[in-house]
């Protein structure tokens, strides 16, 4: 259902709380960020109501947090919003929605750390806690945690759309450093927990440091890999190397080159998503290109040495 068809209001959201969660509906209720495949809605001082808007995938995004994320919340150093209750599907609103606790900061797309070594110690704690082995029936993710090769056609896709757009000055240097990491020995370990999905957008910082992790949507098992991309997409320049030194146990060099490549692909979908935001092309988000756009000048440059 296309997010058109629908108008998701403060009035909407309240009427659906007091059909379902009768005791959270006087609440104070105010919008916080559209985001790709859902709206989050504050819902007082610590909760928060997310609902699908602009994807089919996300209500089934939605069950995954519900059923599987309160199991590991309790563990990452960093706060993550905690589902709390379910809104089933009803004729105001034919899709689930969860409400969950509020995790305050300023997503990293707008505010990004700027604090490296703290910044850097803090995300390799984060992920040192929810890199665990996971149990038998996690979903698996969308195109995440699995063997890069299997993206080389999105790569190509998406390199050739932004080298047509000029957005890439050297696009022989980043099919260079994705053929590097795609011809990577595989990962030959357990299936980790993993969040899937740790682009700029999706952590939030205060005072120059990550201070939460939202959006687990995207959860699932698989390569280490595709998290620990984030040193690239997340921290200063310069704060890769500390950020591999914190975490445990040190990821072995396939490992190391396969990061560079997941990191290239969420780089190539930032600078396409940020072009169209400065553009007014629907999908766009114009916060997304300058974090984008330095993750490639930083994989560029240190491929260079």
């Amino acid at each position: 259902m296309p997010h058109t068809e629908i108008e998701i209001t403060a009035e909407l959201v309240r009427d659906l709380l007091r059909d379902q969660h009768p005791d959270l509906a006087d609440h104070p209720l105010t919008l916080g960020a559209r985001g790709w495949d859902n709206q989050l809605w504050r819902l007082g001082d610590d909760l928060a109501v997310r609902l699908p808007w602009a994807t089919l995938s996300a209500d089934a995004l939605l069950r995954k947090e519900y059923a599987w994320l309160p199991s590991l919340a309790p563990q990452p150093p960093l706060p993550v919003p905690v589902p709390q209750r379910l809104g089933e599907p009803s004729e105001r609103f034919p899709r689930p929605w969860i409400v969950t606790t509020w995790v305050p900061g300023e997503p990293a797309d707008r505010a990004p750390a700027t604090r490296a070594a703290d910044a850097a110690d803090t995300l390799a704690a984060f992920l040192n806690a929810l890199h665990r082995p996971a149990p038998d029936g996690v979903p698996t993710g969308r195109g995440r945690g699995g063997p890069l090769i299997d993206c080389a056609e999105p790569f190509a896709q998406q390199l050739a759309s932004a080298t047509e757009l000029g957005l890439i000055p050297d696009p022989d240097a980043v099919r260079a450093i994705w053929e590097d990491a795609a011809t990577a020995p595989t990962w030959a370990g357990p299936a980790l927990w993993l969040h899937g999905d740790l682009h700029p957008a999706n952590i939030l910082t205060t005072d120059g440091t990550f201070c939460g992790v939202i959006d687990f949507g995207d959860l699932c098992a698989g390569d280490p890999a595709t998290d620990l991309a984030s040193a690239w997409t997340l921290l200063p320049d310069g704060a890769a190397d500390r950020f591999y030194g914190a975490y445990q146990p040190t990821p072995d060099p396939a490992t190391l080159r396969r990061t560079r490549g997941w990191a290239v692909l969420r780089a190539l979908v930032g600078v396409l998503v940020g072009d169209a935001g400065i553009h007014g092309r629907p999908g766009g988000k114009p916060t997304w290109g300058p974090p984008a756009h330095a993750t490639l000048r930083r994989l560029v440059a240190t491929a260079e040495r």
